[in-house]
């Protein structure tokens, strides 16, 4: 729980209250303009609870998953007894105290299509759209509906 008062979280606390107070206060006051004729107030009335009830979901939801995070203190993992020498363990496992080794995983290989301009030939197609660009550039004030190509 102590970690629900830092500094952070008491002012996320404190943003809580002032916005579901200030959402409820709006709904009552558009409560009290729709009584009075405006029936507009009545949609407005719904949406600000809606909003407040929004507010205590998401303030809920960052207290459940801070609680839920990291503990304050790690459980110390329960060692295996060493009964075995080392140099009757076998090759899979490992002394109790060495430390864990660093997963490593096998590269993927992605196969890259070569352009067509590396082998000499050019798309026209994408020589005259560099060529349109190409001239957007140097014209800046220009339309697209400009271009003489």
């Amino acid at each position: 729980m102590r970690r629900l008062w830092t500094p952070a979280w008491i002012a996320r606390h404190v943003a809580m209250v002032v916005l579901v107070a200030g959402f409820l206060g709006l709904g009552w006051w558009q409560v009290s303009r729709a009584a009075a004729g405006n029936a507009i107030s009545w949609g407005y009335a719904v949406e600000w609870p809606i909003f407040a009830g929004f507010v205590v979901f998401v303030w809920w939801r960052e207290v459940r998953h801070t609680l839920r995070g990291r503990p304050e203190q790690a459980a110390p993992e329960q060692a295996a007894p060493e009964q075995a020498a080392p140099e009757q363990a076998t090759a899979g496992t490992r002394p109790a105290d060495a430390p864990a080794r660093p997963v490593v995983r096998r590269p993927v290989r992605v196969a890259r299509m070569v352009p067509a301009a590396v082998h000499g030939g050019e798309d026209a197609d994408l020589a005259a759209y560099n060529h349109y660009l190409q001239w957007l550039n140097d014209n800046p004030g220009a339309k697209p509906g400009d271009y003489p190509g």
